[in-house]
Formats: C-alpha cells, structure tokens, sequence
C-alpha cells in the first residue's frame, strides 16, 4: 500500500488541503464534528482510486484532485449518517461523533458534508459528472433505508445482500473512478470499463469488512467483533451459514441471532468456520477482485494501471 501511495502523495495532499478548506465554516460546531470523522484516519480508498484512475489515463490533473476531496466528502457524510442510524459508539477505535455531539448534530453535520461536496462538484462544471455524482448519492441512501427495513430479517436472500452493498458500497466506488475518467475526456467504453472496475472492487473491500467482523483482531479494526449481526446486519458470511450449518450448529446459530448474545460470538464464529461460510465469503471476495482485475485489460499498462491491480488484491488480502 506504501508504494501505490507514493504513486499519489502529491495530489492526495492536495485533495486533503482542499478538504481542510473546505471544512471551515462559521458555525464551530460543524468544524468541530467535520475534523473529528475526517481526521479519524481510515484507508482513503475512494479518492486514491479517483488519484489512480486519472494517472492511469495520462495525467491528474487540478479538477480530479477536487473530485477526490468531494468522494471524500460523501464517504465521510455517510459514516456520520450510518453511525447514527447503527447506534455505533466507537469508529475506528474512537468514540463516533454521535456518541461525542448527539445524533442531531452528527446527521446535520452529514447533510453539511453532502451539500459541501455538491457545491465543489458545480464548480467544477461538468454535467455528466453531476449527474453521476447524483445518482450516486441517491443509490447510497436508497442502500440505507434497504439496509434499515431488512435489519433483523433472518429470511432474506444472499442476493438481498448484494443489493445492498451494491448501493451502498459498490456505487461510491464506481462513481470514483468513472468520475475520473469523465473529467480526463476518455471514451465511453473506458469510463464504464473503470466503472465496473471500481463497483468489483468496492464488492470485493465490503465483502472483506463482513469477513472481518468474525474473524479479524478487534483492537486493529477498532470495533468489538460481531458488531453487525448485534445490529440486526445479515452479512454474506451469516447468509451461507444459515443455508448451510447442519444439525445443532444449525440450532444454535439461529438462538444466537435470535438473542443476540456477545458472549457467544466464539461460538458464533465457530460455526461460522465449521460451515464453511468464512471461507465461501472470501472466495467470492477474490472473485470479485479477479474480476475488477480482468477490467482493468483496457487500459494503458503504467505504473497507476499495474496500482490499481494490486489495490484489488490488497482489498482482499488485508487483516484490518
């Protein structure tokens, strides 16, 4: 991961000095809440992927490095949103703003950041970038209420799900690297080829995250393990189990969702391992990364084109 941020410090400081700017505002409060999420760290995937998407087509220019602080912005607009709606208390191994301001403060902070990165988006004149970034924003809520109406559904499909993390995953994802690519001027087959490459590569990052949330090390990933199933959230891992697990494995696991019980998350994930359902999640995982790969065939062979490859495999080969 070093290397390929090398390959973007330049502009990536840029985009970070222009979401600075653009956090100011003359109510503290906002400053206050925007700086705590942004400041919080996290891996910046959605703007890197803008960053390397434009060095792969020739060149990053100024108008990309402000994309990338507005995918940033929506990104950072949606954690807020989403941390409230999950009643989340720690992000990232810090309290979450709602558990700092309240819920009020953090969702109209999040509206702020929305209508922020809509107002850097009109300054930089493109059309078909706005209505891009729109559809995409509206995907993003219509994952969120989706998501919200089948917390606790035990019946739902393992295709439910893909629509989920479709809209609310995969579609920022996408919009980051099409986005690029529209404002480099490359021909509609490129912009959907990196598309499709990003939409992969967002399936195949969440998709890791649900695999995480049994099996990764909590003080790392800085929130307690089967924190989405406590929530109501039937992930790819959960889904096969429940098609799956075979006799009492198949009993105890539906008490533990029934209960909702912390203290058998061991058990839980034993059955999830016993299921084989870790293992189905991450081989679908490199299938999705394989398949964002395979897209990236069009487009010219470069340094940022061979980071972009390796930023599929990183996805799913990560630990945190």
């Amino acid at each position: 991961m070093q290397a390929i941020q090398k390959l973007v410090a330049s502009a990536f400081a840029r985009a970070d000095r222009i979401i600075v700017e653009h956090l100011r505002s003359d109510v503290g409060l906002v400053e206050d809440i925007g700086r705590h999420i942004v400041n919080a760290g996290g891996k910046r995937l959605r703007p890197m992927v803008v960053l390397l998407s434009a060095g792969a087509l020739g060149a990053i220019d100024e108008r990309q490095v402000k994309l990338a602080a507005v995918i940033e912005f929506i990104h950072t607009a949606t954690l807020l949103h989403d941390d409230v709606v999950d009643l989340s208390h720690l992000r990232r191994g810090r309290p979450t703003a709602n558990a700092t301001w309240g819920n009020a403060p953090s969702v109209l902070v999040g509206d702020f950041l929305y209508t922020r990165a809509f107002q850097l988006m009109v300054a930089l004149g493109d059309l078909s970038l706005l209505a891009l970034l729109a559809d995409t924003t509206n995907a993003i809520a219509e994952g969120e209420v989706l998501q919200l109406a089948r917390i606790g559904d035990s019946s739902q499909s393992i295709d439910d799900y893909y629509q989920v993390i479709e809209r609310k995953t995969a579609v920022l994802f996408g919009a980051a690297a099409k986005g690029s690519a529209i404002l480099a001027g490359a021909d509609r087959t490129t912009q959907d080829s990196l598309y499709r490459y990003a939409c992969e590569l967002g399936t195949a990052f969440q998709i890791i995250d649900d695999v995480l949330d049994f099996s990764g090390d909590a003080q790392q990933m800085g929130k307690n393990l089967g924190d989405d199933l406590a929530e109501g959230k039937f992930t790819l891992p959960v889904l096969h189990a429940l098609q799956h697990a075979a006799g009492d494995d198949s009993r105890r696991l539906r008490d533990i969702i029934t209960t909702k019980d912390r203290g058998r998350t061991g058990e839980l994930v034993d059955i999830l391992n016993t299921s084989g359902s870790l293992d189905y999640a991450r081989n679908q995982a490199n299938l999705h990364a394989e398949r964002a790969r395979q897209q990236l065939e069009q487009l010219p062979a470069n340094d940022f084109q061979a980071a972009l490859e390796r930023l599929a495999r990183i996805a799913v080969e990560r630990s945190h």
